[in-house]
């Protein structure tokens, strides 16, 4: 693991740094505060098709778990972006990466690599773990909630069973693996991904706690109220605040 800045600005720190999954460099970023102590939970972020790992709103999200609940947070590169861009990067780049087949195995096992070196920190350690990440963050951060069982809740949404024919498989199988509580966000008038193709992996989550946050708007519109949303439902969940499943309100006939 090499790191690459460090920087301390309004309380927050941010260290870069780069760890090696096998031979690939896999770019990332951890956030943390004066109050973050050992073991405090910590946020995975992943980042659209057209960003890096600084892609708004990351760094505002991780500030606040940072400031407001003395949180880690994380984010790393996608696998033709930011520090390891691939041609004109961005969503151009993106597509054909989609298209080979293996790219979802690659960056579970990135995700991975960078978890464990982050854990291994001995001001870092291992809390409880989230994560969040909309539309490409879903297509990468799905298979990796499935797979990783130090997840604890997850964010997920603005993506569908859709794709490239090699992934939709994938998308519903990891869908159908997932446990842990999620909140799930899409937009009524996506133009990517149709609101049928959203609400079947919506479906498919194996988890019975599961909550759907449908907002009017194009793929980019997600309003402002879902990041406190998100903030809210992440840190209720990660340090055991949140209301039981069965507490429900039941209208009287």
């Amino acid at each position: 693991m090499d790191w690459v800045q460090d920087h301390t600005e309004g309380g927050v720190r941010s260290r870069e740094f780069t760890v090696f999954a096998g031979e690939r460099a896999v770019p990332g970023v951890l956030w943390s505060g004066e109050k973050t102590a050992v073991g405090a939970p910590l946020i995975c972020f992943g980042h659209g098709a057209s960003g890096s790992r600084h892609q708004a709103p990351i760094p505002l999200l991780a500030q606040r778990f940072v400031l407001e609940a003395g949180f880690f947070a994380l984010s790393i590169d996608g696998p033709v972006h930011g520090r390891r861009q691939r041609g004109p990067g961005g969503r151009e780049a993106f597509w054909p990466e989609w298209e080979r087949e293996g790219t979802v195995e690659d960056m579970l096992v990135d995700w991975r690599s960078a978890l464990d070196a982050i854990q291994t920190l001995a001001d870092v350690g291992r809390g409880p773990v989230g994560y969040w990440g909309l539309s490409m963050g879903t297509i990468y951060g799905a298979p990796f909630v499935a797979a990783e069982p130090r997840v604890r809740a997850a964010v997920l949404g603005l993506m569908g069973i859709s794709g490239p024919e090699h992934y939709q498989p994938t998308i519903a199988a990891a869908a159908q693996h997932i446990t842990c509580p999620v909140l799930f966000i899409m937009q009524l008038e996506d133009e990517l991904f149709s609101r049928e193709a959203c609400l079947a992996l919506f479906d498919e989550l194996a988890t019975e706690n599961k909550r759907l946050h449908a907002n009017p708007g194009l793929h980019p519109a997600v309003p402002l109220e879902e990041l406190t949303a998100s903030v809210r439902f992440l840190r209720e969940y990660l340090m055991g605040e949140a209301e039981p499943r069965d507490a429900a309100f039941r209208v009287s006939e």
